[in-house]
């Protein structure tokens, strides 16, 4: 069984309730996607919003992917960057695998799919993100072909006395 994926779907109920499903889901098992646990849906909904938005009007595109029983199983968001001397890379925001899904290979599956569809993106050569230190998830994205290239340390604070650094990741796509 493998996700279906889908760049730039149609937004409806459906999509959005997905999502927040999805980012929720993501975020009470402990995934670093923004919010820390315990979150609801409700508190999601308006950074939700803020990408549907920034969707409209064309400064970001979704990558969803739905698995064999249609239900949103994962999604990454590019947003491309508007600084005049950086419009050949794009960011990768709101990386996310249901953890009903995990262990599959679908976040590899994910991140290939973003570079096909960053691939097709005019003029982008690369792909940058950012993922929250002390995680593993540096070497989850280097085994994709993504290498570090900057480090804040401290940079994010997940609970008054947890604070882990913010690492920057890049894949050139030449």
């Amino acid at each position: 069984m493998t996700l279906t994926f889908t760049l730039d779907p149609v937004v409806d109920p459906a999509l959005r309730d997905g999502i927040l499903d999805l980012w929720a889901d993501v975020s009470n098992a402990g995934g670093s996607v923004g919010f820390v646990p315990p979150v609801t849906r409700e508190a999601i909904r308006p950074e939700l919003v803020k990408h549907f938005a920034a969707m409209t009007e064309g400064r970001t595109r979704l990558l969803v992917g739905h698995d064999a029983d249609g239900r949103v199983a994962a999604t990454a968001f590019f947003t491309f960057n508007t600084h005049r001397l950086m419009t050949h890379w794009v960011w990768l925001y709101t990386v996310m695998v249901h953890p009903r899904h995990q262990g599959k290979g679908y976040g590899r599956d994910l991140l290939a799919a973003a570079e096909d569809a960053a691939r097709g993106f005019d003029g982008i050569r690369a792909i940058r993100l950012t993922c929250r230190g002390g995680e593993g998830l540096e070497r989850f994205y280097g085994s994709c072909g993504y290498k570090e290239v900057g480090r804040i340390p401290g940079a994010i604070r997940v609970a008054d006395d947890d604070f882990r650094d913010d690492v920057i990741l890049l894949l050139p796509l030449d």
